[in-house]
């Protein structure tokens, strides 16, 4: 009899996007994402973090400064924008599993992409501007939206198990 305690392709893909987001060197928010064609193939990862060429140590990692220039803010790139970047394959039809509910400005990108379908597990900024504004855009562009409820769900990675 085959296993019946394998992971679904949700928690499959979630568990993609969170692993990812472990590479972002953000000491505040890591987020990952994971994007995935109708055939369930990994077509983009990514995880937020300055852009290509951009030194870790040389830019700021605060969040609250007067002057917005000395935050991580104005550099920092989306795990999402990172990952459609990252793409390998044309992205239309596909989903995007990421952690948080996406911006306004990753939305823009996730609509002109022609991903269909967002998977999230969380929507802490839904009441801020940029977040009401993302829904309003991707319920004009008839994109998916839909919460993975996981909180009671674990997966544990043990490198030394494979011996």
């Amino acid at each position: 009899m085959k296993r019946k305690e394998y992971i679904s392709w949700d928690e499959y893909f979630m568990g993609i996007a969170l692993l990812s987001a472990k590479r972002s060197k953000d000491p505040s928010t890591q987020v990952g994402a994971c994007i995935v064609n109708p055939a369930n193939k990994i077509v983009g990862i990514g995880y937020n973090g300055f852009p290509i060429g951009c030194s870790d140590d040389d830019l700021p990692w605060e969040k609250d400064k007067k002057n917005m220039n000395e935050t991580k803010y104005p550099y920092v790139v989306h795990a999402e924008a990172n990952a459609i970047l990252n793409s390998t394959k044309d992205l239309h039809g596909s989903r995007i599993y990421v952690a948080l509910f996406p911006c306004n400005e990753c939305t823009k990108l996730i609509i002109q992409s022609g991903i269909k379908e967002i998977i999230y597990l969380s929507d802490k900024y839904k009441d801020t501007d940029p977040v009401k504004a993302s829904k309003k855009m991707l319920q004009m562009a008839g994109v998916i939206t839909r919460y993975l409820n996981l909180e009671d769900k674990k997966i544990e990675i043990d490198f030394t198990g494979m011996e």
